[in-house]
């Protein structure tokens, strides 16, 4: 589950990188599906659920490739700060 807040008024644009970005996540080892979700309360934030395979698959696989890369370079210059990052079970 990660948690981002992106910058004011950026979300036109942010959403559409994002639509790339989901692209590019989707081709990694491992991975299952993403849902956006985008807060009602709070117009610059957005939660984006994401499943892996395993754990690994999304924190030694993923992080450390090449997508990771391209994933950060589409969405990341519209982080307002870091997003929250937290891992929960399936059960």
């Amino acid at each position: 589950l990660a948690t981002i807040d992106i910058k004011k008024g950026t979300n036109s644009d942010f959403e559409v990188n994002l639509e790339k970005a989901k692209l590019v996540i989707a081709q990694s080892k491992g991975f299952k599906k993403i849902k956006v979700k985008h807060c009602i309360e709070q117009d610059n934030r957005y939660v984006l659920f994401i499943k892996w395979e395993t754990l690994e698959d999304h924190t030694e696989g993923f992080r450390n490739s090449d997508l990771f890369t391209q994933w950060r370079a589409l969405i990341g210059p519209f982080f307002e700060v870091p997003p929250l990052v937290q891992h929960y079970s399936t059960k």
